[in-house]
Parts: structure tokens; C-alpha cells; sequence
């Protein structure tokens, strides 16, 4: 007997047909990306990279709601940046746009009656005008310094009428742009940790150093230390380990609790750390970000790791501390 195909509620065939329709829409933007587009895309960036002040993204309606998140995204990888809204410009906003600034508008139909102003104030100030549109021969894409002209793609309403494949399609190219930008300014892990200090952006940007325990509350013996004088000193700290410093202040070596049990045994607290301790401990540095610390925690399985700098222990970083900052 054929098996029954499985059949899809209405809902489920309704969001794949949304779906396959967007993804068309996003297949058609990169081979756009791929031929003409492309070299009008090159021209926007550069365009942006040569001015001296911000990017000002505008749009009405949907567009205007793609526009400001595109803001953000630009802001937030070390654009500046910020949306100003098209009607709103009429009525005194356009004083927030200088000279020095770049206006990048978005209309699917380059026709939108909203943006006539400030279109017309970016011509007569000069300032630089990047496009967002379907329509290369549209007013906007007349008067545009730069024209990114989007594939014409169907929508996923069913009525052709909501915007979805084509607001889908300019947060895409929006997305492209903040990226290229980011990658031609060579803006790092550190620069995004300056401008996302809260969130779990900011947790998992964080330094060892701005999470470890340091000065009395790390748990160190002297090479050469009985373990019976370890274990207070593991226990009176609880991290489950101790660190074995030489004469010279340097690293020796890490006793944890899975050094205790591998070595338990009736004289084990009369024996030296020297014979239970772990040599040559996996470390971190007091630079390094804590998600990388987070990573080495989780490949090894444990807890703690004893934070050394010029090859003396300065610290330590314990799972537990992870979790409290929302890094882990």
C-alpha cells in the first residue's frame, strides 16, 4: 500500500508559498548584486565612506519602518546615522540634515509625494542622494545621485497589494550596505562592544578582566605547600581549585577538585601540591573577551580558569561569574 502524503493545514501552505515568494525576491535582489546593481551598490559606499557627516535614512509607510531599522543597523557597526521622517522633514526637520550628511530614501515606486521636499532640499544644498526604488525612472531616481534600482518581484500577498517581498528585499539591501561599510571601515568585536554595552550584545563583549575575581578572593598556595594547607585554602575561596605559584610569582601549576579525586588517598593531605597539582594550566588573559574564556570553559568541561598576565596569576574567571553577567 503507497504511503498517504502528508497533507499541510492551510496556514502551514499559506506561510510556504509566503516564504518560496520572498525567497525569489531575495534570489532575484543577489543576481541584481551580481550584474548592474552591483556597480551602482560600489558607488553608494564610497559615496558614504567620502562624506563627513551622517547618514540620514528616510521613508513613508513601510518603507519608512525598513528605513529606521536600517538606521540602526548602520549606527550600531559605526555609521552614524539616523531616520528622519519624509512629512515631518516639511515641517522643520529638515534642519537636522547638513552639507556634510548623505540622504539615503527609500520608495519602491519612486513616487512617493512625501519625499518631494526633502529631494528637493538635497538638490539645492548639494547633499548627496542615494535611492531605494524599483523604478529607475522614477522622480526619485531622477533627481538621485546614486540609483540602487531593486528587481521588481512579486509580492507575497496573495492581492499583490502589502508590501512584503519588496520591504524584505530593501532591509536585505540595507543589510548589505551597513555590512560593506562595516568591513571597509574594519570596525571590530571591540568597536561593536563600545556602542552595545548592555544586552547580551555587551555581556558576550566583555573582558576577562571586567569579570574574573582578582587579589584575595583567588585561591594560591606556594610550590611546595602540604595539601592539607591547599584544601583550606580551596575550600575557605569556593572555586574548586587552587593555584600553585613558584618563588618568582609565576604560574606552576592548578589543583581542582578532579586532581583530588584522581590522587585520593589516606596520606593525600600530607603529600606536596607539587605531586597532585596539574603543571601547565590552560590560562586566559586579562584582554580577552569573555565569550572566548566562555568557549574554552565549555570544550575543556570546567569550571574555573586562572587568569595570568606576564606569567603570574592575577585572577580568576568561574563559570558561576559568567552566568551572573548573562554571558553563559
Amino acid at each position: 500500500m503507497a504511503p498517504v502524503p502528508h497533507v499541510h493545514p492551510a496556514s502551514v501552505v499559506s506561510a510556504l508559498a509566503t516564504l518560496d515568494a520572498e525567497k525569489a525576491g531575495l534570489e532575484a535582489l543577489s543576481k541584481a548584486m551580481a550584474g548592474p546593481l552591483g556597480a551602482a551598490f560600489d558607488v553608494a559606499v564610497a559615496t558614504i565612506q567620502n562624506s563627513h557627516g551622517r547618514v540620514i535614512i528616510t521613508g513613508m509607510g513601510k518603507s519608512g519602518h525598513v528605513a529606521r531599522k536600517i538606521a540602526a543597523t548602520l549606527a550600531s557597526t559605526g555609521t552614524p546615522a539616523h531616520y528622519v521622517h519624509p512629512a515631518e522633514a516639511s515641517h522643520g526637520d529638515l534642519g537636522m540634515i547638513t552639507t556634510d550628511d548623505v540622504i539615503v530614501a527609500l520608495s519602491w515606486s519612486g513616487e512617493t509625494v512625501e519625499l518631494r521636499d526633502l529631494v528637493e532640499y538635497s538638490r539645492r544644498f548639494d547633499v548627496p542622494l542615494i535611492a531605494f526604488t524599483s523604478n529607475a525612472t522614477s522622480a526619485l531616481a531622477s533627481s538621485a545621485s546614486v540609483v540602487l534600482t531593486l528587481p521588481v518581484a512579486p509580492e507575497a500577498c496573495p492581492h499583490g497589494l502589502a508590501p512584503t517581498t519588496s520591504t524584505l528585499m530593501q532591509l536585505a539591501l540595507g543589510d548589505a550596505l551597513a555590512v560593506a561599510l562595516l568591513q571597509s571601515r574594519g570596525f571590530t568585536a571591540l568597536d561593536f562592544r563600545q556602542l552595545h554595552p548592555g544586552g547580551k550584545l555587551g555581556a558576550s563583549l566583555k573582558f576577562v578582566r571586567d569579570v574574573m575575581r582578582a587579589g584575595e578572593a583567588v585561591p594560591l598556595v606556594r610550590s611546595g605547600t602540604q595539601m592539607g594547607a591547599a584544601l583550606v585554602e580551596m575550600s575557605a575561596k569556593g572555586l574548586g581549585c587552587v593555584g600553585v605559584v613558584g618563588e618568582d610569582g609565576a604560574l606552576a601549576g592548578i589543583v581542582t577538585d578532579g586532581d583530588l579525586r584522581r590522587h585520593m588517598a589516606n596520606d593525600l593531605a600530607a603529600r606536596p601540591v607539587d605531586e597532585i597539582m596539574t603543571p601547565a594550566p590552560k590560562t586566559v588573559r586579562p584582554d580577552q573577551l569573555a565569550s572566548e574564556a566562555l568557549n574554552i570553559l565549555n570544550a575543556r568541561k570546567i569550571t574555573a580558569l586562572l587568569v595570568v598576565e606576564d606569567r603570574a596569576p592575577v585572577g580568576v574567571l568561574h563559570i558561576h561569574d559568567l552566568l551572573l553577567t548573562g554571558i553563559a
